[in-house]
C-alpha cells in the first residue's frame, strides 16, 4: 500500500494558483496540446477533475471569470472614459475587444481557481486526504 501524505490548505492554494492538480500537484488539469479541454481525471493520480455537466459544478468558475473580467478590466476602462482620460469611442472598442479576449485568457486559471476554492473549504474530499475516489458521488 502506497504512503499517502495529507494535502494541506497551503498546498491546495499553491496548486490552484499554478494550474496544478489539487490532489497530486501534477500539471494535468488540461489535455496536453489543447487550450480549453479539461481532463476527465488526472493522468498522474486518477482523481476525477471533470465532474460532469449535469451538476453545474463549473458554473462557479464561469462566475469567477466574469467577475474578474468585470472588476479588473471593464471597470477601469469605464472609469478612464468617465474621467476623460480615454475617449469614449476608444473605450467602447477596447471594452468590446477585452470582453472577448480577457475571459478566454482567464479560462484555464478560473477552472483551477474554482477547484482550489472547492478543495480549500472541503480538503477532506481530496483522495489524498481520504476522500472518495469518485468525485461525482461526493456531496456538494
Amino acid at each position: 500500500m502506497p504512503i499517502v501524505s495529507k494535502v494541506t490548505r497551503a498546498q491546495i492554494v499553491a496548486r490552484g494558483l499554478t494550474n496544478r492538480c489539487p490532489n497530486c500537484g501534477a500539471r494535468t488539469l488540461f489535455k496536453e496540446g489543447t487550450l480549453f479541454q479539461v481532463n476527465k481525471e488526472c493522468p498522474a493520480c486518477g482523481m476525477p477533475i471533470e465532474r460532469g455537466t449535469d451538476e453545474g459544478f463549473y458554473l462557479g468558475s464561469l462566475s469567477l471569470n466574469y467577475g474578474v473580467t468585470l472588476v479588473c478590466f471593464l471597470l477601469p476602462i469605464a472609469l478612464l472614459a468617465y474621467h476623460g482620460v480615454m475617449a469614449t469611442r476608444t473605450a467602447v472598442i477596447v471594452a468590446l475587444a477585452g470582453a472577448v479576449i480577457v475571459p478566454a485568457l482567464l479560462y484555464r486559471p478560473s477552472r483551477s481557481w474554482w477547484l482550489m476554492n472547492y478543495y480549500f473549504f472541503l480538503p477532506g474530499h481530496l483522495p489524498a486526504n481520504g476522500g472518495k475516489a469518485n468525485a461525482s458521488t461526493e456531496p456538494l
